[in-house]
């Protein structure tokens, strides 16, 4: 089995992503499919992608949910419906069961700066690291027979021959609403850290004990729409109107 690497840096390089105004538009999704298939990194193949049965291989992905507003029993019985858009991959976790289940080495996490990556050469696509992580963010990709997950485009990030405000990972460039933010997370007063000290950002799924470096940021508490649209009282009739307003009462009036 691996060992996950005993000297580590304080640079934890990850994600934070704000849930709160997250459209769901699929955006970073499709960027990172073209991005790892067109760019640098390991193409994602699809399978029969334009037949009945299509599958592929995806790196991050967006599940959307109905949200029960607190004190209800179904959705709207209690304040105002709600759907949040909660995007998903690897969350290069400080133990990371996926690196200590490896058989042989492929998955490993990297001492200088966190990020865990899987060594397609070292790959036997056994399935134990897609089992052992409880996220369910690793993929088989049926063509190359190997396991694959976000990178966290170390490609880009490390890629001198790119502008600065390029190397980011693409899901964080492409993002059209600056859902997800990209930094150092070891850092205290990074950008990304003192975002999440003051919006409380969680782990996902902490009884896990994985310790993931990617971090969520809740939901702002929204404020009905009944309570800050101001009222418009409603004519109870024309009299008085004049120009075009009152050109169309009289239209109306012969219809």
């Amino acid at each position: 089995m691996t060992s996950l690497p005993q000297n580590r840096t304080a640079k934890k390089l990850g994600l934070v992503i704000d849930l709160d105004v997250c459209v769901g538009c699929h955006a970073c999704v499709i960027s990172c499919k073209e991005w790892n298939t067109g760019g640098y990194g390991s193409a994602l193949s699809d399978q029969h992608p334009y037949g009945e049965d299509v599958s592929g291989t995806f790196l991050n992905r967006i599940h959307s949910f109905e949200v029960v507003p607190e004190g209800g029993q179904i959705i709207g019985e209690a304040g105002d419906a709600r759907v949040v858009h909660f995007p998903k991959s690897c969350l290069h976790c400080e133990d990371a069961p996926c690196v200590t289940v490896c058989p042989t080495g492929a998955s490993y996490k990297r001492a200088e700066d966190g990020i865990v990556l899987v060594d397609e050469e070292k790959c036997i696509g056994c399935g134990l690291c897609a089992w052992a992580c409880a996220y369910g963010a690793r993929e088989m990709d049926l063509a190359a027979g190997v396991m694959k997950k976000c990178t966290l485009c170390v490609d880009r990030i490390y890629n001198e021959t790119l502008k600065q405000v390029d190397r980011v990972p693409s899901c964080v460039r492409t993002c059209p609403v600056n859902a997800r933010h990209y930094g150092d997370l070891g850092d205290p007063n990074s950008d990304v850290s003192i975002m999440v000290a003051e919006r409380g950002g969680f782990d996902l799924m902490p009884e896990q004990g994985t310790r993931p470096t990617n971090k969520y940021l809740p939901p702002r508490p929204r404020t009905s729409l009944s309570d800050s649209a101001p009222m418009i009282p409603l004519a109870e009739n024309t009299e008085g109107a004049s120009g075009f307003f009152a050109w169309l009462d009289k239209t109306l009036d012969r219809i």
